[in-house]
C-alpha cells in the first residue's frame, strides 16, 4: 500500500503562517488524504500540523536583531535539514522568509536531491539583490508568485513559476449595520474618526514603530476631537504592543487574534484610516478601501545597508503594485510623531485625498487577484502540478 501524498511545509512568520494554513486547507481540498509535516504556527496547528519547534524563534529581521541569533538560528537550520531529509516528502514546500527558508531548501538540495522544492512568495529581487534568483535556481524547483510582475524575474533565472495572487486582494463584505456596530464597539458611535493602528508583527518592528504610532495619536488627539483607536493584535505579539497601547488616551480597541479573521478584516473595513507598517498590512487597508499611511524604522546598520542596495524607491506595495506615490510613507528619520501627525490631519480632513486612494486601490487590488479565485486554491493547484 503507497503512503499518502506527504508535503514539508516551513513557515518562519505570523504572514508565512497564515499561508501556511490557506494552503493546507486548500490543498487537503484537492487530495483529502495528504499529510503535512513541518514547522508553523498557530494558524497551521489548527489545520493539524505539529511544529518542529516553535515558530517564533525564527522571527527576527534585520541585521542588528539576527546577528545575536545566528548560533539558535544556525541549530535551528540543521534540525530542520536533518527531519526533513528523515521524512522524505514528496516535496518540500518553504513559505516566506528566505533568510531562513532558502538555507533549508539548499541544505535539503545538497542532501537529498530526489525531494522536489517549491518556495511560496518570490524574493524580492526587483527591489534589491537580483542575483538571489540566480542562486535560488540551484536548488528551487518552483515558485509560486504573490505579485503578477515577479515571474518573469524567476523564469529567466531558470525556476518555473506561477503567480497566483495575493491573499490581501480577498476583503469580506460587511453590511453598514456589521461596521456601524464595531465602531459603537470602538467607541467612535460619533463623529469621531477611527484610525487603525498597525505596528507589524515582529517583535523588532513592535518596539521601534508602536512609541512612535501612540505619540502620533497623542499629538493628533488635540486637534481630532472623538478621535479612537482600534489595533488588531498579531500572534505573539499582544504583550509588547499592549504595553505602549496603555499610553494611548481613550483607550484603544484590542482585536485579539482568537476572535479570528472576520473580527479583523472588520477593524479594516471599519476604520476612517490607517497608520501602517510598511507591507502586507498596506494591501490589507487597500482591499478594504481604507485610506492610510504607512512608516518603517528599522536599526541604522540595518538602514545603511538597505539604501545601497535597494533598486525601487517606495516600501509601500500599494505604491509599488499601483507604479504611483498615493500612500504618503514615513522611513527611517522621517518616521517620527512630528511628521506623520500634520500628514494624518490632512488624510482625514481632505476627502479628495481619501478618494485618490481609494481609485489607486481598486486598481491594486485588480491586479492581486481580488474577486477572483482564492490564492490559496490556485497555490494547491500549482503545487499538484508540479507533482504531476
Amino acid at each position: 500500500m503507497s503512503r499518502p501524498l506527504t508535503l514539508y511545509l516551513v513557515a518562519g512568520e505570523p504572514s508565512g503562517d497564515e499561508l501556511g494554513a490557506a494552503l493546507m486547507r486548500a490543498l487537503r481540498g484537492e487530495v483529502p488524504e495528504i499529510r503535512f509535516l513541518g514547522i508553523g504556527g498557530p494558524r497551521m496547528a489548527r489545520e493539524g500540523l505539529v511544529s518542529l519547534f516553535d515558530m517564533g524563534e525564527l522571527s527576527v529581521m534585520g541585521l542588528a536583531e539576527v546577528v545575536p541569533r545566528i548560533p539558535a538560528l544556525a541549530r535551528r537550520l540543521r534540525e530542520t535539514v536533518a527531519n526533513v531529509v528523515a521524512a522524505a516528502p514528496d516535496a518540500l514546500v518553504t513559505i516566506d522568509s528566505p533568510g531562513f527558508c532558502l538555507r533549508v531548501a539548499a541544505r535539503v538540495r545538497a542532501r537529498a536531491p530526489a525531494i522536489r522544492t517549491i518556495h511560496y512568495v518570490a524574493p524580492s529581487v526587483w527591489a534589491w539583490r537580483p542575483g538571489r534568483a540566480r542562486r535560488m535556481a540551484r536548488f528551487i524547483d518552483h515558485v509560486l508568485a504573490l505579485l503578477p510582475f515577479e515571474p518573469a524575474y524567476m523564469t529567466v533565472a531558470g525556476m518555473t513559476c506561477e503567480f497566483v495572487g495575493h491573499p490581501a486582494a480577498l476583503a469580506p463584505v460587511f453590511t453598514d449595520a456589521e461596521l456601524a456596530a464595531f465602531r459603537a464597539r470602538a467607541g467612535a458611535e460619533g463623529e469621531g474618526p477611527l484610525l487603525l493602528i498597525a505596528p507589524g508583527s515582529r517583535a523588532g518592528e513592535v518596539r521601534r514603530l508602536m512609541p512612535i504610532f501612540a505619540e502620533t495619536v497623542a499629538r493628533a488627539a488635540a486637534d481630532l476631537p472623538g478621535l479612537r483607536t482600534v489595533i488588531p493584535l498579531v500572534d505573539g505579539m499582544e504583550a509588547e504592543v499592549e504595553l505602549v497601547a496603555a499610553r494611548i488616551s481613550p483607550g484603544p480597541l484590542l482585536v485579539r487574534p482568537e476572535e479570528g479573521d472576520v473580527a479583523r478584516r472588520t477593524a479594516f473595513a471599519a476604520a476612517d484610516a490607517g497608520l501602517a507598517k510598511s507591507g502586507t498590512v498596506a494591501l490589507e487597508l487597500a482591499a478594504a478601501g481604507t485610506p492610510m499611511l504607512s512608516a518603517y524604522r528599522t536599526s541604522w546598520t540595518t538602514a545603511a545597508l538597505l539604501r545601497r542596495m535597494l533598486r525601487v524607491d517606495t516600501a509601500n506595495l500599494v505604491n509599488l503594485v499601483g507604479g504611483e506615490r498615493v500612500v504618503p510613507e514615513f522611513i527611517q528619520e522621517d518616521c517620527a510623531a512630528s511628521r506623520i501627525v500634520p500628514a494624518l490631519r490632512h488624510l482625514l480632513a481632505d476627502a479628495e485625498a481619501r478618494n485618490a486612494q481609494r481609485r489607486a486601490f481598486e486598481r491594486v487590488v485588480a491586479a492581486l487577484g481580488g474577486g477572483g479565485e482564492p490564492p490559496s486554491c490556485r497555490a494547491a493547484r500549482s503545487v499538484l502540478k508540479v507533482l504531476g
